[in-house]
């Protein structure tokens, strides 16, 4: 082959005039990586006494365009192309990338018209759902990870999301496991789904959590599911539970005229308290008697609600009452379920259970917030904090 004798001014001069060109960059691009992958070859052939064998294609994104690469092979197949590597972490990165937008609550199409318009190639919904394979197993490992042997606290909530099934669509539930960790900071164990929730779900649910290395939980947040509280201390002893209060003032004012109901809230205010260090157990059940006591004889209904199950909304009390506000209710989760909505919104029905649990362990996997430690909560000595 005739050598030609460009001086770098030359060669710098025959690019700029290049680039100029429609699509200029692109051939730029396309040019630079097959000479390098040429003149690697050659030295590879040199060093390792091997022959060129042709070229195979392989296919990249330039600027707005997927360009077509021709990768020089040898006979040996030993040779393999730098730049191919970086070529792979660009893929990659495009399959995050791809995912993030996804989880940031864009539907495959609305991903499908970003990356036309980015690489200049349209892409289906078919082809968006196969670059989150990586995705699917990586939320897969994290979601069926190994968890820490103790958890001080564990909360447990519902969210409702559309979601297929056969034929038919309805919103199903959608249960987030949120426990805080020794040093104060929170993680999500698990999100679940049940078609129907029963308390044999729930045995399950504490016996996967016990299978992936958790030992102790002191305390259970959670609403007053079927059977919660006897399944988990059936696989876990010497644990409590909390109903949440913010379900249980929900459910009470479904009662409620709405004429009566701003009286009902501001009574409720003197009856579940969590600032008075004083407060017991048997002061907060009795003042929750007597409020019951007080306004079934117009609403009949309520006289349920005195049922002793009623007295897990009150097991907060006999904690520290700096931190009963932290532990009366499954806020934490609520913030995390607003993301969720966020997720899903454009969405319509999600295809079938396995896809919903995939787009909300995404999210759950990425919530920052959490990293954070907790003031205050290590008031509380019941709990084995870490310093």
């Amino acid at each position: 082959m005739e050598t030609l004798n460009f001086t770098q001014e030359q060669v710098t001069k025959i690019l700029e005039k290049v680039a100029k060109e429609k699509d200029g960059y692109n051939k730029v691009l396309k040019l630079a990586m097959e000479a390098l992958m040429r003149a690697e070859r050659e030295i590879h052939n040199t060093s390792k006494g091997d022959v060129s064998n042709g070229y195979r294609i392989r296919k990249a994104f330039g600027m707005q365009k997927q360009l077509e690469l021709r990768v020089p092979r040898s006979r040996n197949h030993q040779f393999y192309p730098l730049i191919l590597a970086i070529l792979k972490d660009q893929e990659e990165e495009i399959r995050e990338l791809t995912f993030k937008l996804y989880g940031s609550g864009l539907t495959t199409e609305q991903v499908g018209d970003i990356f036309e318009e980015l690489y200049g190639k349209q892409y289906s919904t078919s082809q968006i759902s196969r670059l989150f394979d990586y995705a699917r197993e990586d939320v897969k490992q994290w979601l069926e990870r190994p968890l820490e042997s103790y958890y001080p606290i564990v909360y447990i909530d519902a969210t409702y999301i559309s979601t297929r099934r056969g034929e038919s669509v309805s919103k199903e539930a959608y249960f987030t496991i949120l426990g805080v960790l020794p040093d104060r900071t929170r993680e999500v164990l698990s999100i679940v789904n049940f078609p129907t929730e029963s308390s044999t779900a729930w045995k399950e649910v504490a016996q996967s959590l016990k299978a992936r290395g958790v030992e102790r939980i002191d305390l259970v947040v959670s609403d007053a599911l079927i059977g919660i509280e006897e399944s988990m201390a059936s696989v876990f002893s010497d644990i409590s539970h909390q109903f949440c209060v913010f379900h249980l003032k929900k459910n009470l004012l479904s009662y409620i005229k709405p004429n009566d109901k701003a009286a009902i809230i501001e009574e409720l205010k003197d009856v579940i308290l969590v600032n008075d260090p004083t407060d017991s157990i048997e002061k907060a059940w009795q003042r929750w008697v007597e409020f019951i006591n007080k306004h079934s004889k117009k609403y009949p209904v309520l006289k349920k609600m005195k049922d002793e199950r009623y007295m897990y909304y009150f097991t907060y009390v006999k904690y520290d009452y700096r931190i009963r506000s932290m532990i009366y209710t499954t806020n934490w989760i609520e913030r995390l379920n607003r993301d969720y909505k966020r997720t899903t919104r454009m969405r319509g029905a999600l295809p079938n259970p396995e896809a919903t649990i995939l787009l909300l362990g995404f999210v759950a996997m990425n919530k920052k917030a959490y990293s954070k430690k907790i003031a205050m909560l290590n008031y509380d000595k019941s709990f084995q904090w870490e310093e």
